[in-house]
């Protein structure tokens, strides 16, 4: 018999009349073959002693030996992902070094290896540490160059939308901020490959939409895990969480209670309970059809942004600033609007996903060496981009979701000679914002 490659699926062919094959391959009648997904390969293998493997197309790659020195927590987490047979997840705080394992399970193995990462930025980053650290040249796979090497770079969506060529061509899968990979499209990049050998690395593995529950199946297990806490002081920078509450002024207040007010009056009208995430995306359905449930979600999307974007908020970021003018600070905020805003009344450099990539590269070598000590954005800096001179983080809208507030933590926890971190929180008070932030179970936190 011999195992076959086709287009994200195994296939077996030259089959005995009296074989019957393991139950996860099914009989494929427009092709007459048994097929199965490609990411059953490992135990297809296991499973059909003596078949001929012609699955995963073998690059030349010369390895040199390099040896990544790491810390024992570092050492700790490689070791346990290989003795789970080079599967799994290892969970780790923003500016741990899950690079430097990653790559240093790379050095063990030396296998072709495919690292996927949610940004271009990203990409970039993790080629220069590959060509760094492994002292070889990594090829990148994205909408913008397509080349394949024995380390090769890509994006989730490059990877996935040529998930059925990429499958076969690597023995190893890197997924950086591994949490994206369960998504309904880009799980696809994990199923559609034959790779025996998957790490995941992230912060913050668990999804409100539960998701996360298919990456035992898709990378692995968790092998390893520490928190934020168990490194800070040592490793991470030690730091302090300030939660600031500011109100609405005399209009904008009642111009959210007269929101807040049509909104809960549907829900009445309706019968309606929003006790769970579904249980909102039922009413964003309703919202394609029924006149009143859209009028209702927009009148939440309105006071959700009164919230979220108080004018005293902005007084008391100016207080910040001012404190802090010494320090490296990044603001967050959760709309382009608002960073625009605060761009230009405080004349901060802004980056969101808009910014050029050569005006983002500028910035942020501007923030490395000191020439601007501030930057504002939206999103675009929460994932795994190196900003180790902050020391000051500022949310100042986008404050639901404990992932979001991990990474943003994350971007000033990186060592800085003994300096403590600092990551404020500014809260709307009498506001949903003030429920969704305490509903984070994340520890104590000081108040101002």
């Amino acid at each position: 018999m011999k195992l076959v490659y086709d287009r994200g699926t195994l296939i077996l062919l030259e089959v005995p009349e009296e074989f019957k094959p393991p139950p996860y391959f099914k009989y494929d009648p427009r092709s007459k073959c048994y097929r199965t997904l490609a990411v059953n390969y490992r135990r297809a293998v296991k499973d059909l002693p003596g078949v001929e493997d012609h699955v995963i197309k073998k690059l030349e790659c010369k390895w040199t030996d390099v040896e990544i020195s790491l810390r024992d927590y570092q050492r700790a987490a490689l070791e346990a992902w290989l003795r789970a047979g080079g599967r799994g997840v290892i969970v780790l705080p923003t500016g741990a070094g899950k690079t430097r394992i990653a790559l240093a399970a790379i050095t063990r193995l030396k296998k072709a290896a495919l690292i996927i990462a949610p940004t271009l930025e990203l990409v970039d980053q993790w080629i220069s540490r590959v060509n760094d650290l492994l002292g070889i040249d990594a090829a990148e796979y994205t909408g913008e160059t397509k080349e394949i090497g024995c380390v090769t770079v890509s994006t989730y969506s490059s990877a996935y939308l040529n998930a059925e060529y990429l499958g076969n061509k690597f023995h190893l899968l890197i997924f950086d901020e591994v949490h994206h990979l369960p998504s309904e499209a880009y799980r696809q990049i994990a199923e559609l490959s034959a790779a025996p050998y998957r790490l995941g690395l992230t912060a913050t593995p668990e999804r409100e939409d539960r998701l996360h529950e298919l990456l035992p199946e898709l990378v692995g297990y968790i092998v390893y895990r520490l928190s934020v806490d168990d490194l800070k002081g040592s490793y991470l920078a030690d730091y302090d969480t300030v939660r600031i509450y500011v109100k609405l002024g005399e209009e904008e207040a009642k111009r959210y209670r007269s929101l807040v007010r049509r909104y809960r009056e549907y829900l009445a009208k309706r019968g309606l309970s929003l006790r769970q995430l579904e249980d909102f995306e039922q009413l964003v359905m309703r919202s394609s059809y029924d006149l009143e449930a859209r009028e209702a979600l927009l009148a939440w999307m309105e006071a959700r942004r009164l919230a979220f974007n108080a004018e005293a908020k902005l007084e008391k970021l100016r207080e910040l600033l001012a404190r802090h003018r010494r320090d490296r600070i990044i603001i967050f905020t959760d709309s382009n609007e608002l960073v625009r805003r605060i761009s230009t009344l405080f004349l901060i450099p802004e980056i969101t996903y808009k910014t050029p990539k050569e005006e983002r590269k500028k910035i942020m070598t501007m923030f490395r060496e000191g020439t601007i000590n501030a930057i504002v954005t939206s999103h675009v800096l929460e994932e795994g981009v190196d900003v180790p001179e902050a020391n000051v983080a500022v949310i100042i809208s986008g404050t639901g979701s404990r992932r979001e507030f991990v990474q943003r933590l994350g971007r000033v926890l990186r060592p800085k000679n003994g300096k403590k971190a600092v990551l404020y929180e500014i809260v709307t008070k009498g506001t949903g914002e003030v429920y969704v932030s305490k509903r984070r179970k994340r520890g104590s936190f000081k108040r101002s």
